[in-house]
């Protein structure tokens, strides 16, 4: 029998689990006290001082990848649709390659935010990098929300704690170790929170199969649910991979990583080592569901198959850290996501509102205090939406995939102009918007994000051809954001 020493027979006590996940938390905010010694400057706290390492990229970005819409998304997905659950994997191992390939290079310009990366394409122009810092922040805030649903249901299912009680605990507890230790923090408990969750993601995949029978009984199961996915349309199973490759290309938290690895090289091993990982994984949230649902395919709630087996299915000291490595799935992509956003809300924001960006003697205090009002924002986010992967693709769709196209046109097209990149991200988002209150085309599409993508990429096209091209160069443009940039760091 596969791993019997963890077998006790007893199931997860909410005490028991309250107590691990409590002395979990006070691990990480130790390792974070720890760390907050080294911060000293703005791009210290919110950049770890542009110096990371390979393993702790690679510890960090796996951590990210694999968050909420892994552990419970997918395998929810998994769980109604078979092994249309590794399309979500499948499109994120995709999207972290196309990273490395295409955009790790914007490590040596400096940048601090995603908006100075667009703009920098498009000549520092203001307006366009004014909108994308709005767009960007409301982005980041957007996936630390699915990150917080997401922990809120594990702790709450485990805990018989009300969901929105949850959702606060949820949120104080990384908002507390994020602040004490700024990006550093993240790296580390990020890094340490990837080993967690792979562990407790392996052990649960071979668990459950042997569970239901072994690798024969999975092989019967794969086929009778192919036939769903062979009697449904494929295009929403195409569009859901695509949708999550576009998420990985266009979200501040993945782009932070870049800014903030010690050399180009680094940064682009880190993330195709990243990518090969994620596509090895991306089968095992599809295996996990199939087997949920083999055991018990009454579920109301497709999100809580993950939770269901952990708790009710799995050994007791087994089921523990599998929670728990639910959980740091969780909050490793939360805890990136808020500094992703912070680094926007003073970048971008702060700019905006007050004419100036914030004195670099305050950057620290400011940064922290701009976490706090980032989770807080994001925690109301959570009150609006039932499911992670519908919450995930309304918000790719409308944020992301006209940022995704506006970053294409501006990087690889010299003609681009910024009001091209203006009307690719709101042609964008328009576009997706349509296709999400129109049933039929949802249905048919299974999300807005493809649609949305070739309506802001043809959009970009024809506006930048009508309008004059840009006069200011490359060497012009990073110069002018340098310059913005001395205030802060």
């Amino acid at each position: 029998m596969v791993i019997a020493f963890l077998q006790t027979g007893d199931s997860i006590s909410p005490l028991t689990f309250l107590l691990t996940f409590g002395l979990y938390i006070l691990s990480m905010i130790t390792l974070s006290v720890f760390i907050s010694k080294k911060q000293h400057s703005g791009a210290d706290f919110l950049l770890g001082g542009r110096s990371v390492p390979i393993l702790l990229m690679l510890g960090t970005t796996i951590a990210t990848l694999v968050g909420t819409g892994s552990s419970m998304g997918a395998v929810g997905k998994g769980y109604s649709t078979g092994w249309i659950g590794a399309f979500y994997g499948i499109g994120g191992a995709l999207g972290m390659m196309l990273l490395a390939v295409l955009f790790s290079k914007a490590r040596k310009l400096r940048f601090m935010t995603m908006s100075e990366e667009i703009s920098y394409y498009f000549g520092a122009n203001k307006a366009i990098k004014n909108l994308v810092g709005i767009l960007t922040y409301i982005a980041s805030i957007g996936w630390l929300g699915a990150h917080i649903m997401g922990g809120a249901k594990y702790l709450s299912w485990i805990s018989d704690i009300d969901l929105l009680y949850c959702k606060i605990i949820i949120t104080i507890a990384f908002s507390i170790y994020v602040i004490v230790g700024g990006y550093l923090a993240v790296v580390w408990t990020d890094t340490i929170q990837a080993i967690i969750l792979f562990l407790g993601f392996i052990l649960m995949g071979i668990y459950s199969m042997d569970n239901v029978g072994g690798g024969q009984a999975l092989i019967a199961m794969g086929k009778q649910r192919a036939e769903i996915f062979f009697d449904e349309p494929v295009l929403p199973a195409i569009s859901l991979a695509f949708a999550i490759a576009v998420a990985v290309l266009a979200t501040p938290s993945y782009r932070q990583r870049i800014y903030s690895a010690d050399s180009v090289n680094n940064v682009k091993k880190s993330f195709l080592y990243t990518g090969i990982i994620y596509l090895f994984f991306s089968f095992f949230p599809a295996i996990i569901g199939m087997t949920a649902y083999q055991l018990n395919p009454g579920l109301t709630d497709p999100d809580t198959a993950f939770i269901y087996l952990a708790s009710d299915v799995l050994p007791l000291a087994m089921g523990i850290l599998v929670i728990i490595a639910g959980l740091s799935a969780t909050m490793s992509s939360a805890s990136s996501d808020a500094i992703a956003g912070v680094s926007i809300l003073l970048r971008d924001v702060y700019g905006q509102v007050f004419g100036k960006l914030p004195d670099k003697r305050n950057a620290i205090l400011f940064s922290r205090i701009g976490i706090g009002i980032t989770t807080g924002i994001a925690l109301v986010f959570t009150l609006f939406s039932e499911t992670i992967i519908g919450y995930i693709n309304g918000m790719i769709g409308i944020i992301l995939s006209g940022l995704f196209a506006s970053t294409v046109l501006g990087k690889f097209w010299k003609r681009a102009t910024w009001q091209g990149g203006i009307s690719a991200i709101l042609s964008g988002s328009v576009t997706a918007i349509i296709i999400n209150l129109y049933s039929p085309w949802q249905n048919f599409w299974g999300n807005g994000v493809i649609p949305a993508v070739a309506m802001a990429l043809l959009c970009g096209i024809l506006v930048s051809l009508m309008t004059p091209p840009r006069a200011t160069t490359h060497g012009q443009a990073l110069a002018i954001l340098e310059e913005e940039r001395k205030q802060i760091e």
